[in-house]
């Protein structure tokens, strides 16, 4: 079984890689702590570094994973560049389960974070072109069920960053704000976001028709997109955002900035 989360395609495409070649099941992690997996006898976590750790909201959910402690456990990170804590993080997380980690590896990817500082991943494409020798490195390995943890160090800056206090930061740093007089109500956000974080909420809008030449006032009921408190900054929405509604680092959103992987459709993204 395979086990991703992914905002804008880089872990999915892995994940199906993986898969398909491993002759495994492909289930999103957010449906997969719904489940009791403790059947399976492989089982493989793929997921993006953010800050150099874990997403904020994984710990809860792999504390949720219902897996065997007899299970062939291992991680595959998508990352921009470094895989920071994110295999000692995980590692920590399993043993509280009685379960070891088997096998840890990263593939580098476009950074889809990268639109909140200004810059545009669509320029990190030539990345695409390292993934495949990696990733028949880590097929062959995990075939082989090796027992290797790729990139497994503890980093004392990548720790200080996994901090509570330095993710609620990030949080309400780079989390996404709505710009209600673009946002469209198309819900298209809503269906992408991960963590049910999203939803369309009534606005009241005056719009002015003329009637023989006099103006008049009228009502309109419109939708608009509406964040909640539980975001985990993986910022799917706003790459997603065809009306590039929704800013982060109070950057607008530009369309040459948003970015999905080039393997996956925005339909393989909605969730609901």
């Amino acid at each position: 079984m395979i086990l991703y989360f992914s905002a804008t395609g880089n872990s999915l495409a892995i994940a199906r890689q993986l898969a398909e070649r491993l002759n495994e099941r492909l289930m999103l992690l957010t449906e997969a702590v719904k489940q009791d997996l403790t059947g399976e006898k492989r089982i493989g976590l793929v997921f993006p570094t953010y800050d150099f750790n874990l997403p904020p909201a994984m710990p809860e959910m792999v504390a949720r994973l219902k897996i065997s402690p007899q299970s062939y456990v291992f991680t595959v990170i998508t990352c921009g560049s470094m895989a920071g804590n994110c295999v000692w993080v995980l590692r920590r997380l399993l043993r509280k389960k009685g379960i070891e980690l088997a096998y840890s590896h990263k593939v580098s990817m476009p950074d889809n974070s990268a639109l909140a500082f200004g810059r545009n991943p669509n320029k990190q494409l030539g990345k695409y072109e390292r993934v495949p020798a990696r990733m028949e490195q880590i097929i062959r390995e995990l075939q082989n069920e090796s027992h290797t943890l790729h990139y497994s160090w503890f980093g004392l800056l990548s720790w200080l960053l996994g901090r509570p206090a330095m993710e609620r930061g990030m949080i309400h740093y780079l989390g996404p704000k709505v710009n209600a007089d673009k946002c469209t109500g198309c819900g298209t956000c809503v269906r992408v976001c991960l963590m049910n974080n999203i939803i369309l909420q009534p606005r009241s809008v005056q719009t002015e028709q003329s009637s023989n030449n006099a103006s008049a006032q009228t009502g309109e009921a419109v939708q608009v997109a509406v964040t909640g408190d539980r975001c985990t900054v993986c910022l799917a929405c706003v790459h997603a955002c065809a009306q590039q509604a929704i800013s982060t680092n109070g950057k607008v959103t530009l369309k040459e900035r948003q970015y999905r992987h080039q393997q996956i459709k925005l339909k393989d993204l909605l969730l609901r």
